[in-house]
């Protein structure tokens, strides 16, 4: 069981990175032990579990983290491969490019990072919701910060954006949207 999420602080009209990555920190023990794709109905409750603890009560944010889940479609113990060399990790696809940072933020080596967001999906989402609720904050558009999400590039930006919309609809309903 992870540790207990810590409310972010706002100074200067930013949430706190240290405060909000503060609850990534987990406690010993919290980590599935993971031989290869977790895949089963519990891997998926506790995905579930993850995001309704993450997004602390704000039916958007969890919509959004279940936007970008269903898109991205990881797992835990999920390790893929990109053509640039990166990787993306656990179940909301994080990818491996941000491990210094969770590194720097949470005083943690870089390959006990790494091994949290492969296979922690409480750590995995929660570094998640921080990449997009930073990104939110730095463009103050919704939709920007769901393809800064996946990429710096406008173009991959805007595909995803309408991949991720797609998959609201999907789990939500066109009312989503109203």
């Amino acid at each position: 069981m992870s540790a207990p999420i810590a409310r972010p602080r706002r100074r200067s009209g930013f949430y706190a990175l240290p405060t909000l990555v503060a609850g990534l920190i987990l406690q010993p023990g919290s980590v599935a032990a993971a031989t290869g794709p977790i895949r089963s109905a519990a891997a998926e409750r506790e995905i579930a579990r993850c995001i309704q603890s993450a997004s602390a009560g704000k039916p958007w944010l969890e919509k959004t983290l279940w936007g970008l889940r269903d898109q991205e479609a990881g797992w835990i113990g999920a390790e893929v491969l990109n053509a640039n060399g990166t990787h993306d990790l656990g179940p909301l696809q994080v990818n491996s490019s941000w491990v210094p940072k969770f590194a720097a933020l949470t005083g943690r080596p870089a390959l006990t990072v790494r091994y949290w967001l492969i296979n922690d999906p409480c750590f995995n989402v929660q570094a998640a919701r921080w990449l997009f609720l930073a990104a939110l904050q730095t463009t103050g558009d919704y939709w920007k910060a769901v393809g800064v999400y996946h990429s710096p590039t406008g173009w991959r930006q805007h595909r995803y954006v309408g991949s991720v919309a797609t998959k609201l609809r999907e789990r939500y309903g066109r009312a989503i949207f109203d």
